[in-house]
């Protein structure tokens, strides 16, 4: 499986949780489908199928991310 950048990844997941935020906000349809491109994205980046798990996944591919590291885990 290819992997992606670091760099993509982390890009990748502050955007999904901007986009989570205006979403909650305001609900537009172009927010929301920007939301599931970047999903889409993110799921396909780390071999995934879930968004949550795609984050997850996405942080434990970071530099820094340790296995036992609860700070990867989404809330």
């Amino acid at each position: 499986m290819l992997m992606a950048h670091p760099a993509v990844l982390k890009n990748l997941i502050a955007q999904y949780e901007v986009l989570r935020v205006l979403h909650a906000e305001e609900g537009s349809e172009e927010v929301r489908q920007r939301m599931n491109d970047i999903a889409y994205t993110l799921c396909v980046s780390t071999g995934t199928r879930d968004i949550d798990t795609a984050l997850v996944a996405a942080r434990h591919q970071l530099p820094g991310a340790r296995p036992e590291d609860d700070s990867v885990l989404t809330a």
